[in-house]
This record gives structure tokens, sequence and C-alpha cells, in this order.
């Protein structure tokens, strides 16, 4: 190799990664607060199933894209500096009334202002990413709004739907599978292309059958997601909701929900918190049939809440980029048969 080939090399080795991130809510937000130590290059493709509160209120009334969590991701990604700060402060101010302006967030009117000027959706959220300085662009999974449906179990055997985002994530009952309505909304081409030009692709934390499986079942994301020569990290939650649409379920259940789902999905680690994982012997095993690599690493806040601290996350997933992979579980199997719909996972 010539010395000027081996400079590009090193180059190109020394360049910090494109990072994409799916998911929606608080669980996308931590995961950008700790990608933005480690790139600049993060697109954040972002849930559009909402259909409660601020977003709800005018996903119906203007008949929009719900913007509340693309508008979350916006200012995870503001830039650190006095500017961008107040520029997310003021994106997550909600009004306090008793009247009809009564909790709408000031963000999701900006978002939505924008997009009535603009008739663009992705053109209307670069440019508050302009406004806001964020670091990172930010992208609606689908350019239209999709609803959540749920097929869950009841106590007395008996099987139900559960239709909208708001009531699967309240409800009590175990999911079986969720769908998407329409079941092949109009995709956004950015979107898919910032999942095949990645050099990594983040999965969850967050609410995992509300914001992290729709993404999914997008058939053309889901697509690039099995094609994309990105390697992809499955970030579990911190622990388990006490109520709602996970109550009760463990690390390893998550991820055998995402592989019910999505089976010809093969993930090259999954990050999991020390204190969220007491079903090790269930887990690693898990992974392996996956074809992944289990990464136990600190990643809570130390206040004890069940959020991820960015920084602890921001040196988990450096470890990953960069490959330092010391202390993570087995080493990568071959991907073993899927279990079928409704059976226990490994």
């Amino acid at each position: 190799m010539s010395e000027t080939a081996h400079g590009r090399v090193l180059q190109r080795n020394k360049r910090r990664p494109a990072i994409t991130a799916l998911g929606g809510g608080h669980g996308l937000s931590a995961t950008l607060a700790a990608l933005r130590h480690l790139t600049d290059t993060i697109t954040a493709v972002v849930t559009v199933a909402d259909d409660g509160g601020s977003s709800g209120r005018l996903r119906d009334e203007l008949q929009v894209l719900p913007p509340g969590d693309l508008r979350m991701a916006l200012a995870a990604l503001c830039d650190d500096t006095e500017w961008g700060r107040t520029w997310r402060d003021v994106l997550q101010h909600r009004f306090s009334s008793l009247g009809p302006l009564d909790q709408h967030a000031v963000g999701n009117f900006l978002i939505a202002g924008v997009w009535e000027l603009l008739d663009d959706p992705v053109a209307g959220l670069d440019l508050v990413g302009r406004l806001l300085g964020a670091r990172g662009r930010v992208l609606p999974m689908s350019l239209e709004p999709v609803r959540i449906e749920a097929e869950v179990h009841r106590a007395d055997g008996r099987h139900r739907i559960v239709r909208g985002q708001s009531a699967v994530a309240r409800t009590a009952d175990p999911i079986e599978r969720v769908r998407l309505v329409p079941a092949e909304p109009t995709e956004c081409p950015e979107a898919v292309q910032a999942v095949l030009e990645a050099d990594w692709v983040t999965l969850g934390p967050g609410s995992w059958y509300t914001s992290v499986l729709p993404h999914l079942l997008m058939p053309k994301l889901r697509d690039a997601l099995l094609s994309t020569t990105a390697r992809i990290v499955v970030i579990l939650n911190i622990e388990p909701e006490e109520a709602g649409e996970t109550a009760g379920m463990r690390a390893h259940e998550h991820l055998g929900v995402l592989r019910r789902h999505a089976p010809d999905l093969q993930p090259e680690v999954v990050v999991v918190d020390p204190s969220a994982v007491d079903d090790l012997d269930r887990l690693d095993p898990l992974c392996q049939a996956m074809g992944a690599r289990l990464l136990v690493r600190q990643a809570r806040r130390s206040n004890g809440s069940a959020r991820h601290d960015p920084i602890r996350l921001a040196a988990a997933l450096r470890d990953i980029t960069e490959g330092v992979l010391g202390d993570i579980g087995p080493g990568r199997a071959q991907p073993t048969e899927s279990p079928k719909d409704g059976e226990a996972t490994p």
C-alpha cells in the first residue's frame, strides 16, 4: 500500500462513526444524549404513532404527524451553548392554563407551524434543527401518522385488540403482537437511507411495543435494517415498568419480543445495565442464538432512577464502536431458528 493510500485508510478509520438511532420518547432522548459524546453524524429516526396529549390533539386537529417525540429528539440534540440550551428549554416548555392550551408544548406548535409553511415534514424538521444548532438530524419513520394496534391475551383466556398508542401503552393485559395501521405507511426515504448508510444503528431503550417495535413493522425500514452493512446495537431498558405495556417483563423477554417480530434481525451487541438483569442464564443464550454479544455495563443514573446516564451509556457505546469489547459475553454465534409466536424464548 502506498503512503498516500495508507494515510487515507488511517483518516477513514479515525473518522467519527455515522450512527442512526431508532426509537421515540425519553428512551431515544437518552440514546441521543449519549451519542452526542461520540459523533456529530447522528440521525434520529422517530416513531410517529403518538395519539395522546399535546401531540395527539395537534395530530387530530391539524392532520399532521404527531410532533412530540420529534420535538424531544431535537431537544436532545440541541447544541450545548447558551443558544442551544435556551432553545431546548423553549421547545420543552408547556403552557399551564385552565383553557385549551393547557399542557401543549411550545415546540409542538413551532414544528407544526413550520410544516404548514413548508408543506414538507422533512424540510421542516431540518429547518428547526438549524434554528436549534442541533448536532444531528431528526427524521420521522413515516411521512404519515400511523396507529398502533396490539393483540392482547386477557386473564379469561380470550383475545382482544387494543387500538392506539396511548391505549396500548396503558394496557395491563399481556401483549402478544403489535401491528401498524395502515400496514404499509408511506416510508420516509431519508430515514431508510440513513439506516443503509450508517456505520452503527441503535434500537432502544424505550417503550418496547410503542417506541421501539414500530420501526421493525415498516416494510422498507425493516428491509433496510436487514440489508444494511451497519452493525446494530440493542439497548435494553433499565428496569421493567410497574404498570402498562411491559409491566414485569424481564430483559430476555424484551429481546424475545424483538426476535418474534423480526426473526431475521441480527444485532451485533445487546447492552444491559447489571441492575436490570436477573435472568442472565436466559438472556445470554438468547443473545448467542441471535448472533449477538452481550455487554453488561453500568449505565443507570447515579440517583437510582430508571433512566440511562448519558456519560455512562456513551462510555459503553464508545467501547462498542471502537472495538473495546473485553468485558462482554460470548462471541458472535450463528443465529438459530426463531421461536414461534407464543413460545417462550430460550
